[in-house]
Order: structure tokens, then C-alpha cells, then sequence
């Protein structure tokens, strides 16, 4: 079976299911490296700090986004 009669017969999925092997698709390529996921926790934390220490202000949402 090719690529294409694969996503013919996904696209005959329910869109809860679609969403599922989508999911699981993206999840089997993903390269996770424990590393990077430590440094970016690593950097919450000392963004997290500095908030709660005053030494950075935040940014309303509004003045980012704008009002939707």
C-alpha cells in the first residue's frame, strides 16, 4: 500500500481519529533530547525568578496578541 491510499483511507477517519494517527505520526518522528528539555526547563526557571523577584516586568496578553 502506498503513501497515498494511506491517506485516503485516514481521510475516512472520523476527525477525532484523523487527529489520533496524526498525533501518533508526528509523535514517532519526533526526536526528543533530554538535554535540550533540561536546559529549556533551566531557563523557565531563571525567567520564573527574575518575574517573581521584580526584576522583569510582564506583558499583557492584549499588548502582544492584541484583542481578538
Amino acid at each position: 500500500m502506498g503513501r497515498r491510499e494511506i491517506i485516503e483511507l485516514a481521510m475516512q477517519l472520523e476527525p477525532s481519529e484523523r487527529f489520533e494517527v496524526a498525533e501518533e505520526l508526528l509523535r514517532s518522528v519526533e526526536q526528543v533530547d533530554p538535554e535540550i528539555d533540561r536546559l529549556w526547563l533551566e531557563e523557565a526557571e531563571r525567567r520564573l525568578a527574575a518575574y517573581r523577584a521584580g526584576k522583569v516586568k510582564g506583558i499583557p496578553a492584549e499588548d502582544i496578541f492584541g484583542s481578538f
